[in-house]
């Protein structure tokens, strides 16, 4: 079994900084935005899910959209942070949803799990669909992640995500590459290497692509709002502990400089779309395809980072 290299995510931090960011609501500004396109490029696959996964639900936002299109679901979000889950609990669990209240008949209660993206836990080809929007990114292993999501697939069934790539938040990289340059920005893997990946781990026909959304800002401070409310930074080389005011000052000057001509600050957002089928076998000219197993990265020795990983830069070409 291959082992591929971590990526330098801290795991724990995502998990506290979701945490610290529960319910949220804030950045459905850009999560529920994403979940409509990814919605509308489900809308052209002929598929009827009765179990579907929302891996890396959060506090299931999506939950109310996809019982709009598929109201007899059973629907399982999951998560690891488990203050999310709380407040999907909270919010679904205990009382009925918007779609429930309009049907005449009952909507199949959820089910909320805390689990690793890649250790669900779920039984083997129980699924029919997995939905993943904007969660895969902040995983150390995503080829593990999608490699769990085989196992529970059913055959011919569909695994769709979203993630953000690496041209995510070039301005802000740079802008922060004058203010502290010592400290890294998270990092991102490229849609094609997901394809690949995807290939590798036995899906068939994975169609990927991606679009770049820019976003403007009168101000700098309404900027790094925005992006604090999407969910920090998990780099294992970040800035420890909270930044100053001297070190917020610099950085908010040197995104001052990056002003367009229209007074506009912009942040630029890559945002990858891909989907696949599960399918027992993938038929090649010579017959079937090989199918990898990856195995986890071995457990680090006490005060070493995990290996870098280097994503592609965000002016290389795709």
């Amino acid at each position: 079994m291959p082992q591929l290299p971590r990526l330098p995510i801290d795991p724990q931090a995502v998990t506290r900084q979701f945490a610290r960011r529960a319910p949220l609501d804030a950045p459905q500004f850009l999560y529920g935005e994403i979940a409509q396109r990814m919605l509308r490029r489900l809308s052209y696959i002929r598929i009827a899910p009765h179990d579907i996964l929302d891996a890396g639900c959060g506090a299931a936002h999506a939950l109310d959209p996809l019982r709009a299109r598929y109201p007899d679901q059973h629907y399982t979000g999951l998560d690891a942070c488990g203050a999310l889950l709380d407040a999907a609990r909270e919010r679904y669990a205990a009382r009925p949803g918007f779609w429930h209240r309009l049907r005449n008949k009952p909507t199949p209660k959820p089910d909320f799990r805390q689990a690793d993206l890649a250790e669900t836990g779920l039984p083997d080809e129980s699924l029919d669909l997995v939905w993943s929007n904007l969660a895969l990114h902040w995983h150390p292993e995503p080829h593990l992640v999608l490699q769990e999501w085989r196992r529970i697939l059913r055959n011919d069934a569909l695994a769709m995500y979203s993630s953000l790539g690496p041209g995510s938040f070039r301005e802000l990289r740079e802008a922060l590459a004058e203010a502290d340059p010592d400290t890294q920005p998270m990092a991102f893997v490229d849609m094609h290497d997901f394809g690949d990946l995807m290939l590798q781990v036995g899906f068939a026909d994975p169609v990927m692509d991606q679009e770049i959304i820019t976003l403007t800002y009168k101000t700098a401070d309404k900027l790094l709002e925005d992006v604090r409310a999407l969910g920090g930074n998990p780099h294992t080389g970040r800035r420890r502990g909270m930044p100053g005011r001297a070190w917020r000052e610099r950085l908010v000057r040197a995104l001052e400089r990056r002003r367009h001509a229209d007074g506009t600050i912009h942040l630029s957002l890559e945002v990858a779309y891909g989907h696949a089928w599960r399918v027992a076998a993938r038929r090649g000219v010579f017959g079937d395809l090989p199918v990898t197993t990856f195995k986890r990265a071995q457990p680090l020795e006490a005060g070493k980072p995990p290996p870098r990983v280097v994503p592609r830069k965000p002016d290389e070409e795709t």
